[in-house]
């Protein structure tokens, strides 16, 4: 791949991230020759929690999950990344040691925008600067909205609410890697909890578990689930 070749295939990626969308061709381009792209097999680690921040990673194709990892092994996972998203901002802009971990789910190509380039862009794009005041406010109330299920509802109720937020027309379409051992580090709990409480919400006609995907059979009653502390 030539130099142009890489600008042009970065400012492409970046171009259609919100965090870069407002940048003149200019300004887009000199973060574009700034940035260098990452391939991951499934299940490499892209970054480990604790180490020093690289910088801001934007998700091409694939997808990634950003986990917390207790000392026995155990992952809490904070968030999937896919294509047009970044992982990493908040060591980027902390200027702190990476918060999480980040893990490929599937074969991922990524771009590793250096941590210097960003917060140059801080000082220089105002617009930029919005952006990421906006996107980091709705990843605290992402993270607010998770310390509150874990502690104050059970994991029938964070289970109901999660199908119920990513359900389009009734439906919730599972990733290939989408376990529910991965469901379950998602809601901060074991796949035998997890599996009860699919099978209680099937048994009880709330919803219908197939393959591939989860069909919403009672919106209402889901609804009423998600409320249970």
């Amino acid at each position: 791949m030539t130099d142009k070749d890489h600008t042009e295939g970065a400012a492409e990626v970046l171009s259609a991230v919100s965090y870069f969308a407002q940048l003149d061709d200019r300004a887009l381009q000199a973060v574009a020759r700034a940035s260098l792209r990452r391939d991951y097999g499934t299940d490499q680690t892209v970054f480990v929690e604790g180490e020093p921040c690289t910088g801001l990673y934007v998700v091409e194709e694939g997808w990634l999950k950003a986990v917390k990892m207790s000392i026995e092994g155990r992952e809490q996972v904070l968030r999937f990344v896919g294509p047009g998203e970044v992982v990493n901002e908040i060591g980027v802009f902390a200027d702190t040691r990476n918060p999480a971990t980040a893990i490929a789910l599937e074969p991922t190509t990524s771009w590793l925008i250096h941590q210097r380039a960003i917060l140059r862009l801080l000082e220089e794009e105002p617009g930029f600067a919005r952006s990421v005041a906006q996107s980091l406010s709705q990843r605290v109330l992402h993270l607010v909205s998770l310390v509150e299920d874990l502690s104050l509802r059970t994991v029938e109720a964070r289970l109901a609410r999660l199908l119920l937020e990513e359900a389009e027309h009734h439906m919730v379409q599972r990733q290939r890697w989408a376990t529910q051992a991965e469901m379950a580090a998602r809601l901060g709990t074991v796949l035998d909890v997890i599996n009860r409480a699919l099978h209680g919400l099937a048994r009880e006609g709330l919803i219908q578990v197939e393959r591939h995907q989860i069909r919403i059979l009672d919106p209402e009653g889901l609804r009423q689930r998600a409320m249970v502390g």
